[in-house]
């Protein structure tokens, strides 16, 4: 709240009029709203100026990796015009730079229409009275000053001051988050409120009116109301960059930096040492580009984040945002909105007293005669009903929460009113905070029934007032919210003013309500504890209701902290991230508050998932590494801000998507591994080569080969790979760890050196051993050594464990893959039109058996380094599985 809400909430209607230069009773003039509608603009959101198209491809083609791409497209096709040359090079490099930049138009499109959903929200017409005429006007004419008259049902159109209230309530959950109404009052405040939620005589643009009526003055309008600020935080708030992309742009750095110095080493000693023409040192330059670039790396992240997608839709997860499939694994930090998350957003009857007894847990179990007229008796006292499935129930959450009791014990309010037919009601008020209704018993007698306040009803017992205080402390310490129940009885009619005859009241108990947590939600938290996840609680609720929810599902321990937004406010943003690991609890907090603490934990290193339902929520959610939206209960804000959307609503579902966001993360790390490694070993085998005199031992087509078809088309496949076992024992990988971190590094150095000296040995063999002296024979045989060799040892790198038969045929289509692309690999080596396409040469038996006996090489060291590896950087995973077993 601004400062000037706060002043304007302490000033009577005639203060408040005179500060806003109007009138309380004819409102402003038609001039003085035109000019006022001219200065402050119209009473609508407005959008951030989105960067053209053009500006959108240049960002998305600056990246390193999309460099090297452009050069090596230019390059080919430059040589491709100059040169004998063809045109394949160039067609698929650039098919890949353009497909990666049509996806990320496209994520980036879908994630900007949060703003456009929060406008739908506006109202479209208002009451206004101008000139003491009341007239009805478009809402975006309002302007400051205006005097709006609203009743129940109406939305609020912009921020106003109440001036006169009837009866007046508001549901303000997406602002505040509450999921109770709240009374509202034209009386000036004592005191300056701290939030929203205390702003007893405001009412806010983009919320409802559920009973009663006002009269308001306009305060604010447009993009300087409560939903408007909300507006601006999402057009402020940038969508942070993922983890994964991040490493990703990291290795493209250090790829780029390998082949700009190698592709510099190569010209030098082609040109200088072995005196090749300028051409073919651009075709080697060419080469090595190629060799460089994983072309195939950024679709297999594409196609391993979708296949998450798919697997997490059907566990009830929504993926807008395709990228938070991965970061969703690599969370460490869960900011959760508390009304509709982690509780029920249903007002529940929990706990009853009657009088005289002790207090009771609802529970399926056969009430005592006594209890039976307590609960009837309050529905008789209850204006609410259920309905059919499929609509919502109608009334008051209070009294939804009671009719619902019945229906648990299988007691009808309709039966009871039968019986006992209404005959007068004294509705509920702010001021008397009690309801009362008034019935014909069976018997030609009068029966009264009072509900409310437990210290505004009119008890006869002398003991009342101890015995009720003290279960009532037990309740509220609780965070139950308590209500008391009675009734008296007339012989006869008690005429029009019976209401205030009700001096003598028999009561019948207390009975707690409260949003209660959602059952598997405790058990969602304590898993998220196992896998390295704290679970924080974020709400606009009060702070005893809050510590007391997050106290029974598991949130907030002994030695934790639970503070308010005003003790926010209160806290530099360097002390609340200093602060931020032992708070479990924030409660009574504002839009830009939760933007405050997922930037908190942001700077401590943490990936952080936020997930909320409302309005208020939008902007953390677009803030947080990941947002996830509540499916059944988020409003269309939400869902637009969020990378995710729960379709059940289930906090668990959480859990559920963080163990697929591992397996898909550990899926793209293989597929990192398998295909680095080959690339690395294509740079230093080419530039070794040069180095010793041989030229080029590999043409860029055959590269190509290589890195698109036999890397490629099997890579593409290990999204499809099982999650590994012990996958939730393990901690979440820090912000901060390099793609090479957890010994990926040391096994890709494994594997490259492995390559290098594999297949310049074979080059070796195959042009000065088996042959005299033939670069075709030569290039051949490392072509088939490197191209089948590395397909075969994705076998030991698709699992963390030990390599056997169950993990080399547990994915059928990627053991299938690697049969067709061998089949292709050999067809282009055997058949003639393809061997002079690709300029390969016919290989003998004996050659052929060489090769063959040298593929097999690669997977046989990788598996036995992996097997010495799991005894240190792999442990964690044996570990894992251990604890996965024994349970």
């Amino acid at each position: 709240m601004t400062t000037t809400t706060k002043h304007l909430t302490r000033l009577t209607p005639s203060d408040l009029a005179a500060e806003l230069t109007t009138n309380t009773k004819t409102g402003l003039t038609a001039k003085e709203a035109a000019a006022r509608l001219q200065q402050n603009g119209r009473n609508q959101l407005t959008a951030a100026k989105k960067p053209s198209l053009l500006r959108q491809i240049g960002h998305h083609l600056s990246d390193i990796t999309s460099l090297i791409l452009l050069f090596a497209v230019g390059l080919s096709a430059y040589l491709a015009l100059t040169t004998d040359s063809d045109w394949t090079k160039t067609i698929v490099i650039g098919a890949i730079v353009i497909l990666n930049v049509v996806i990320a138009l496209y994520q980036e499109h879908s994630a900007e229409k949060a703003l456009a959903a929060l406008k739908a929200m506006t109202i479209q017409t208002v009451t206004v009275v101008r000139e003491g005429k009341t007239q009805t006007i478009q809402a975006a004419e309002l302007v400051p000053g205006d005097l709006i008259l609203l009743k129940a049902g109406d939305a609020v159109p912009a921020d106003a001051r109440i001036i006169q209230s009837q009866e007046l309530e508001a549901d303000e959950a997406i602002l505040t988050g509450e999921s109770l109404g709240v009374t509202k009052t034209a009386e000036a405040l004592a005191t300056a409120p701290d939030d929203l939620g205390d702003a007893a005589n405001y009412i806010f643009s983009g919320t409802a009116i559920t009973s009663g009526k006002a009269t308001a003055i306009v305060t604010a309008t447009g993009m300087d109301t409560e939903l408007g600020k909300i507006a601006a935080l999402l057009n402020q708030t940038k969508k942070q960059t993922t983890p994964l992309a991040k490493r990703l742009n990291t290795l493209g750095k250090r790829l780029s930096f390998v082949a700009i110095l190698g592709g510099i080493i190569t010209i030098l000693l082609a040109t200088l040492l072995h005196q090749e023409g300028f051409t073919d040192s651009l075709m080697l330059g060419v080469s090595l580009a190629i060799a460089a670039v994983p072309e195939t790396l950024p679709v297999i992240v594409t196609l391993s984040l979708a296949h998450g997608v798919q697997k997490m839709a059907k566990r009830h997860a929504i993926i807008r945002q395709v990228t938070a499939v991965e970061t969703i694994g690599n969370v460490n930090v869960i900011a959760s909105d508390k009304t509709g998350t982690l509780t029920q957003n249903r007002m529940t009857i929990t706990h009853f007293w009657p009088y005289g007894k002790e207090i009771h847990k609802v529970a399926k179990t056969k009430l005592s005669a006594n209890d039976t007229r307590f609960f009837k008796y309050l529905g008789l006292a209850t204006n609410a009903h259920l309905t059919a499935d499929d609509e919502p129930d109608i009334g008051d959450a209070t009294e939804l929460a009671i009719v619902r009791l019945l229906d648990h014990y299988d007691l009808s309010r309709t039966e009871a009113e039968q019986t006992y037919p209404r005959v007068a009601e004294a509705p509920f008020s702010s001021d008397k905070k009690t309801m009362a209704t008034l019935h014909r018993t069976p018997d030609g007698h009068y029966l009264a029934i009072i509900k409310g306040a437990v210290d505004r009803i009119n008890f006869a017992p002398e003991n009342w007032e101890q015995t009720a205080t003290a279960i009532h402390d037990q309740m509220t310490a609780q965070a139950l919210r308590v209500l008391a129940a009675g009734y008296q009885q007339f012989e006869t009619d008690p005429g029009e003013n019976w209401e205030a005859q009700l001096t003598a009241v028999q009561p019948l108990g207390l009975i707690g309500i409260i949003d209660p947590p959602r059952p598997e939600v405790p058990a969602a938290i304590r898993a998220a504890k196992q896998a390295g996840i704290t679970t924080v609680m974020i709400t606009g609720d009060h702070l005893g209701t809050a510590k007391a929810i997050a106290k029974d599902i598991g949130i907030l321990e002994s030695g934790q902290q639970a503070i308010t937004g005003h003790d926010l406010s209160q806290m530099s943003d360097e002390d609340l991230a200093a602060n931020i690991a032992d708070i479990r609890v924030f409660a009574r907090t504002t839009p830009s508050d939760k933007i405050r603490i997922v930037k908190a934990w942001q700077k401590q290193d943490a990936v952080v998932a936020m997930t909320g339902d409302g309005v208020n929520d939008a902007p953390a959610l677009k803030a947080a590494d990941v947002g996830i939206a509540m499916g059944i209960t988020g409003t269309d804000v939400a869902k637009n801000a969020a990378d995710m959307v729960l379709t059940d609503d289930n906090f668990a579902t959480i859990i559920d998507a963080v163990a697929q966001g591992r397996t898909v993360y550990q899926n793209i790390l293989k597929a990192v591994e398998f295909l680095i490694s080959v690339n690395f070993a294509q740079i230093f085998t080419m530039l070794l080569a040069v180095l010793v005199g041989w030229g080029a031992v590999m043409t860029p087509e055959q590269l190509l080969i290589v890195n698109v078809l036999a890397d490629g088309i099997p890579g593409f496949f290990l999204s499809r790979e099982l999650a590994e076992p012990g996958m939730m024992h393990l901690k979440p990988i820090p912000k901060a760890a390099s793609i090479f971190s957890n010994g990926l590094g040391k096994r890709v150095a494994v594997r490259t050196t492995t390559y290098v000296g594999l297949i310049l040995g074979i080059y070796f063999v195959g042009r000065f051993v088996v042959s005299p002296d033939v670069p075709g024979i030569g290039m051949t045989m490392l072509f088939l050594t490197l191209a089948i060799g590395s397909m075969l040892d994705i076998f030991p790198i698709k699992t963390r464990g030990r390599l056997n038969w169950s993990a080399m045929t547990v994915n059928p289509i990627l053991t299938g893959s690697l049969l067709l692309t061998m089949t292709v690999i050999v067809a282009l080596a055997t058949i003639a039109p393809l061997q002079q396409i690709f300029q390969l040469a016919p290989l003998t038996a004996g050659q052929w058996a060489i090769v063959l006996g040298a593929v097999w090489l690669p997977m046989l060291v990788v598996e036995t380094y992996k097997r010495r590896q799991h005894r240190h950087e792999l442990a964690p995973w044996r570990q894992a599985t251990l604890s996965d077993s024994a349970e």
